[in-house]
């Protein structure tokens, strides 16, 4: 995955953020939150975030399926400082929707995500239903 383009790497662009604490168990011998840890905090807020877009109503009968998921290492995070991850929506296709992320800390970003989210029903990719994506890019979608 290329270096996100600079402009997503400003948090006012995000309609969604939560801050976590990070934990010593998050460190590497380096005494850097290691790659494992950052995951981890990137896969709650885009589970947080996919609840608070109501994606398990609003899809109806589909069910949401993770296809892809790429990360970016920019910076390095520390321990004990918070984090906080900024979540949007970058585009919606037929049957699927691109969640962003920019993980931050102290001002600093320090991870970028990209993921692919698909709507299934029954095993299959399944159209997004219109409503579901007129609330996803008037809502939840990237300011500016």
């Amino acid at each position: 995955m290329p270096r996100p383009d600079p402009a997503l790497l400003d948090p006012a662009r995000y309609p969604f953020a939560l801050e976590t604490t990070t934990r010593f168990a998050d460190i590497d011998p380096n005494q850097h939150l290691n790659n494992v840890a950052l995951a981890a905090m990137m896969e709650d807020a885009r589970v947080r975030f996919n609840m608070a877009i109501g994606s398990a109503v609003r899809i109806g009968e589909r069910r949401a399926m993770v296809a892809s998921v790429g990360m970016e290492y920019l910076s390095q995070g520390h321990f004990p400082d918070p984090v906080t991850v900024h979540c949007g929506i970058e585009c919606v296709g037929r049957s699927s929707w691109t969640i962003v992320q920019l993980l931050a800390q102290n001002g600093r970003a320090v991870a970028f995500a990209r993921s692919v989210i698909v709507a299934i029903a029954d095993d299959r990719p399944a159209p997004v239903p219109d409503d579901f994506r007129a609330a996803l890019l008037d809502g939840w979608g990237l300011k500016g």
